[in-house]
């Protein structure tokens, strides 16, 4: 491959970059959403985050297979946050709460 080839894909593939990510930029308003899509679209995040937590969680680590459940910090930091959303709900809040309290029950010492 030459340096030629080399700059033409770089140039190729900025562009195709910038025309799919740029297309919603180019309507002078607002596209009309269906509301099915809407209502999908509202639960994407929450959806995205579950994605990578559950599996975190229920995968357990070396000293829950000796121990298993509440002396692994991720199912207290789990309960907490359930706790908070169940008092404010909201999605941020638990989110922010159970992070904290991983990060303060490893830095306690409590293997996880």
């Amino acid at each position: 491959m030459t340096d030629l080839h080399l700059w033409i894909a770089i140039l190729a593939l900025a562009g195709v970059t910038v025309l799919t990510r740029g297309v919603f930029l180019l309507p002078r308003r607002e596209p009309r959403l269906p509301g099915w899509l809407a209502s999908g679209l509202r639960h994407a995040p929450l959806a995205a985050l579950m994605a990578v937590v559950v599996p975190e969680v229920l995968r357990g680590s070396a000293s829950a297979a000796v121990a298993p459940g509440w002396h692994d910090p991720r199912w207290l930091a789990v309960a907490v946050s359930v706790a908070w959303f169940c008092w404010r709900r909201g999605v941020t809040g638990p989110v922010v709460v159970g992070t904290v309290t991983l990060l303060l029950l490893r830095g306690l010492g409590m293997a996880g």
